[in-house]
């Protein structure tokens, strides 16, 4: 595969931006070799800068689940543009899109939009903060909730530890009232709201988590969760950036059931364009400024391009039998590739939720923590990454990272995909 354009672009990018890049793992440092520079994209697949295709199972890291430059969306974007970008006022676009999900999902009233995921989820702990008038939040390892200080944060040696700063320039005291908690574990929880007995603000966990590998939660644990935070007084955030509207219109709540007493978006609503949001019951809600003493603000926020883009997604996802097709097409991918490990028995394990999916070099049936997954196999994959890119399959370049399945994606490109997968993963285990 020639990549000498992408080569080329990489080392004038280095010249302007830290790595070459504007976010990390887009360097193809877990990977090694040239990233890719994409030049155009439709449907399940993108083309790069020199001539190669490639079918997409990355979709801008989850965003695209119709796709690349969805005919609805691009029609709904002209129409946006075409009246203006920006005015840092209300506009009835605002409105149609928060009527939609508010409309089609049980466990919100009131939302508030924002311009990413790090800020719904920071915005949304400063409002759980400002609820409770509590100080500490408990997450999880192997949760990713942004980047903002507060949740740059790994765990300690103990079963119950406040956490360390994972980042340069996050300074300890910021994230000392950030307790960090195995995934998985009920103890755990049990004995941090015992010794910090009404200290903690919220609970915040991807109901799903899907930036560490896919950690497959269970129902009872989530259920626990609940539970407990409501004996306690603290409340319980999904942080759902990456499985709201993925998993199903209602997200990880309404596939297991569960109402959160908070919940943070991103990627889906906003059709590609930069969106997050944050919301809650009208109760907690009007705690935020201007209704309420909790401060936030964003002169992108509710952009009317973006709201337009995000309308015309979410209108799509809402077709009679959207997510089952959806699903339907993620199992008819995995299970053909499982065929292959069975066959051949090979120690790798293929984990799927709905249309999100992830893989790991072990024989495993269940990788709930993120202390399971295997660092040493890592070369590995990076080893298979590279089959898979010179034979035209893109995924994240990082074997932590998920893969998805769009609408866009048909038959044809799922059996080409799934030859392509089964190919190098023999290759890679007969080397």
């Amino acid at each position: 595969m020639n990549l000498d354009k992408s080569a080329q672009h990489f080392e004038e990018a280095k010249t302007y931006f830290p790595g070459g890049v504007n976010s990390p793992v887009r360097a193809f440092k877990s990977v090694q070799g040239t990233p890719v520079f994409v030049k155009k994209g439709k449907g399940s697949k993108f083309w790069d800068e020199d001539g190669n295709e490639f079918i997409d199972f990355c979709c801008s890291w989850g965003p695209l689940i119709l796709g690349h430059a969805h005919d609805s969306i691009l029609k709904h974007v002209n129409e946006a543009v075409a009246n203006g970008t920006s005015f840092g006022t209300p506009t009835v676009l605002e409105n149609k899109l928060g009527k939609l999900i508010i409309d089609n999902n049980r466990f919100i009233e009131k939302i508030r939009f924002v311009s990413s995921g790090t800020e719904a989820v920071m915005s949304a702990i400063r409002l759980a903060r400002g609820y409770t008038n509590r100080n500490k939040i408990i997450k999880f390892e192997g949760c990713y909730h942004g980047h903002s200080d507060a949740l740059l944060v790994s765990a300690g040696s103990g079963l119950v530890t406040l956490g360390n700063s994972s980042s340069a320039g996050v300074p300890d005291s910021v994230v000392s009232e950030t307790i960090v908690l195995p995934l998985n574990n009920k103890e755990a929880v049990k004995q941090a709201f015992e010794q910090y007995k009404n200290e903690i603000a919220c609970v915040i966990i991807e109901p799903i988590p899907a930036n560490n590998g896919l950690l497959l939660q269970t129902n009872d644990f989530l259920g626990y969760l609940r539970e407990v935070c409501t004996q306690e007084g603290t409340l319980l955030m999904f942080d759902e950036v990456i499985s709201g509207f993925r998993v199903g219109f209602e997200g990880a709540a309404g596939l297991y059931n569960i109402q959160p007493d908070l919940i943070s978006y991103g990627k889906i609503i906003g059709g590609g364009f930069p969106v997050g949001a944050y919301a809650s019951s009208a109760k907690i809600m009007d705690m935020v400024a201007p209704l309420g003493p909790v401060y936030q603000a964003g002169t992108l926020s509710g952009n009317p391009v973006a709201m337009a883009a995000g309308f015309a997604q979410l209108t799509e996802c809402l077709k009679p039998n959207f997510y089952q097709n959806l699903d339907e097409k993620t199992d008819y991918f995995v299970e053909k590739i499982k065929a292959v490990i069975a066959d051949k028995n090979l120690p790798f394990t293929i984990y799927h939720q709905g249309s999100i999916f992830w893989f790991a070099f072990t024989k495993d049936n269940v990788v709930r923590e993120a202390s399971s997954i295997d660092a040493a196999t890592m070369p590995t994959f990076g080893k298979l990454y590279h089959k898979l890119l010179t034979k035209g399959m893109y995924l994240g370049p990082s074997g932590y990272e998920v893969g998805f399945v769009s609408e866009a994606h048909s038959l044809e490109d799922l059996d080409k995909a799934a030859a392509i997968f089964s190919e190098s993963l023999l290759e890679v285990f007969e080397a």
